[in-house]
């Protein structure tokens, strides 16, 4: 088999974990890592290394639970749990997504005033409605696809990182031991770090896709069909999952990598545009860093918003007991298609507050780590639960590395709001 064949059959097995990991990297994403490497260099590495466990085993839980039950998180929460704890769990994820669609979506609408002028608000418009057709109008088969190859769109990082000086040396020492400073911008920082990293729509999201996936090889016929599931299956998933976990915090890295040595070496430590994110990719593109960045934000805004939008669809669509999924038409499955229209004209409705544009990103990545805690802790049990997974429990070192995530999250959290009573 020749290099060419192997890279097209390794690319056609990746699936809902991959796009789930290259979700992850949404305009958010790319401005905290930004901001992160900009203010404090190489200090922040550590995490892009440390988060790769934490991130396989919770997306993991996530997998085998949508794979077992035939349901999303919601689903499966409501079925075998309390519905205080199923609306305490979907409220949060619905808050935090929207706030995210609206960062999201007022980046974007930034990037392509920059690329092409008229007005911010005209763009606006233009992104929603075109990412509410891309979820309504588009085939499951020929939009995961889609989703796939956007998540390409941030290689330009590893190339620019190559091209910059760097002090290996010291990234070796700040990747391999951890840095913490009690200051209160660094903790912030590390927040949004790990909100934007350990995400809650990824979780609700990849639980869906998976059932997706399967009514897609005609395993079941719908949602709430629980499937015989074999241990290839599960094999299957995880290797999905992780090369797609692996793939989002080796952006996440590069990304560092690049704007701690352009940004945070120009002395560029307070990022509060587009145009000055750009900079970091000029010693590739020089005067074209603008157009470079922009495009690639544009690119994986189009993959990221409808995750999070279409999230948003399946846990409010279980919760009510509507019909879901992106496999479905818009006559079969209209309160799931308009939830996700909705969360996304939520969203834009956000940007007419007036709110700086990285700040919000930025902010938006802190909501998600705080938000993330408790759902964490929800997905840990139900991923144990015998009643959910059968036989397929979690196994204890994925259950000993999510409990680690769980208490370095909510530590970082405490610390975070100690030192904002405090001022």
């Amino acid at each position: 088999m020749n290099i060419f064949n192997w890279v097209k059959k390794t690319w056609n097995k990746l699936g809902p974990g991959f796009v789930t990991g290259a979700a992850d990297d949404d305009p958010s994403g790319v401005a905290t890592y930004s901001i992160a490497g900009a203010q404090f260099g190489y200090k922040l590495n550590w995490m892009a290394l440390f988060l790769i466990p934490a991130m396989i085993s919770i997306q993991e839980m996530c997998g085998r639970i949508g794979m077992n039950t035939g349901r999303g998180l919601a689903g499966t929460i409501k079925k075998y749990y309390s519905k205080k704890l199923l609306y305490f769990a979907v409220s949060l994820l619905a808050v935090a997504n929207i706030i995210n669609i609206g960062a999201d979506l007022g980046i974007m609408a930034a990037c392509m005033k920059m690329l092409f002028g008229f007005h911010h608000y005209y763009w606006l418009l233009i992104c929603a409605i075109f990412i509410i057709w891309m979820e309504i109008g588009i085939s499951y088969k020929h939009y995961s696809k889609f989703l796939k190859w956007m998540a390409l769109a941030l290689c330009v990082y590893i190339a620019t990182a190559f091209l910059v000086k760097q002090d290996w040396k010291l990234i070796a020492w700040y990747t391999f031991v951890p840095h913490i400073d009690l200051k209160l911008g660094y903790i912030l920082t590390m927040v949004g770090f790990l909100g934007t990293t350990i995400s809650p729509y990824l979780f609700f999201w990849q639980a869906s896709e998976q059932v997706e996936q399967q009514i897609d090889q005609g395993k079941i016929r719908d949602f709430k069909q629980a499937p015989k599931i074999f241990p290839r299956e599960i094999k299957q998933m995880q290797w999905d999952t992780k090369a797609g976990m692996i793939f989002s915090n080796l952006m996440a890295f590069f990304i560092l990598l690049t704007t701690a040595a352009t940004l945070h070496n120009m002395g560029i430590t307070n990022i509060s545009s587009p145009q000055q994110a750009a900079m970091a990719l000029k010693p590739l593109a020089g005067n074209f860093a603008y157009v470079l960045f922009a495009i690639g934000i544009i690119g994986i805004g189009w993959q990221s918003i409808p995750i999070l939008a279409g999230s948003v669809g399946y846990a409010l669509a279980e919760t009510f007991g509507q019909r879901q999924g992106l496999s479905k038409d818009f006559k079969k499955a209209k309160e799931f298609y308009l939830i996700i229209a909705l969360s996304t004209i939520v969203g834009l409705l956000l940007n007419l507050l007036g709110v700086d544009t990285i700040k919000a990103l930025y902010w938006a990545a802190i909501i998600n780590g705080v938000v993330a805690v408790p759902l964490i802790a929800i997905i840990i049990k139900l991923a144990d639960d015998e009643r959910i997974v059968g036989k397929f429990k979690t196994k204890k070192h994925y259950r000993i590395i999510g409990w680690s995530a769980f208490t370095l999250m909510l530590l970082a959290v405490g610390v975070m709001v100690v030192g904002m009573v405090r001022g």
